[in-house]
């Protein structure tokens, strides 16, 4: 693969990617998941990263056959999630590369996250203002796996998809890479988070 700084884009998923914020998802998503006896483990929320959280709850909701209010119940999933935001860390080898990179390269967040929590992600760890543009789970009809979120990064920056480069850690979100025609790096070569325990 060619260098990074050759790339026309650079984009980057946030949560798991820019920041360790995998484990805060998680205990919030068990306040709202035991709250209507839903089972959800943490393999589970792992093999949806990715995925925005009203599909989410929708998923589950249907899976276990209860009716949920699922605007109410995305509002206490972020807002649980915004009260551990002061725990959240960067990870270090993909913040670096922003760091590097930035004013040189076109760079996006691609997120399933919402664009308002995304900003305060990136405020927190010192990156607001970083990147050329975001793209969250309302600014596309589709999300990950398919491709349209890192597609539509693509034309807002005026990239080439063959010539962008995909940061992530998840396999929807690889998925996404791949069918979009894009090069990847898949952070959890270097990059775990700690597991919470508990579903």
């Amino acid at each position: 693969m060619w260098h990074l700084s050759a790339a026309d884009a650079i984009l980057f998923d946030c949560d798991g990617t820019l920041a360790d914020t995998m484990p805060a998802h998680y205990r919030a998503w068990l306040e709202i998941t035991r709250a209507h006896g839903l089972a959800f483990d943490e393999d589970r929320f792992y093999s949806l990263g990715g995925r925005p959280t009203r599909d989410i709850i929708a998923t589950l909701a249907r899976e276990a056959g209860v009716e949920i209010d699922i605007d109410h119940a995305a509002t206490v999933k972020e807002r649980s999630f915004l009260d551990q935001l002061a725990r959240i860390e960067a990870i270090g080898p993909v913040v670096e590369v922003v760091r590097r990179l930035r004013g040189r390269v076109p760079m996006a967040v691609v997120t399933g996250g919402y664009q308002a929590v995304c900003r305060r992600i990136l405020d927190h760890i010192g990156l607001g203002g970083a990147f050329d543009t975001i793209v969250a789970s309302e600014d596309t009809d589709r999300h990950k796996p398919d491709p349209d979120p890192f597609l539509e990064a693509a034309r807002r920056l005026g990239a080439r998809p063959e010539r962008c480069v995909v940061w992530e850690d998840s396999d929807l979100g690889l998925e996404a890479a791949r069918r979009g025609g894009m090069q990847w790096i898949d952070v959890r070569a270097f990059h775990l988070p700690a597991r919470v325990g508990g579903g």
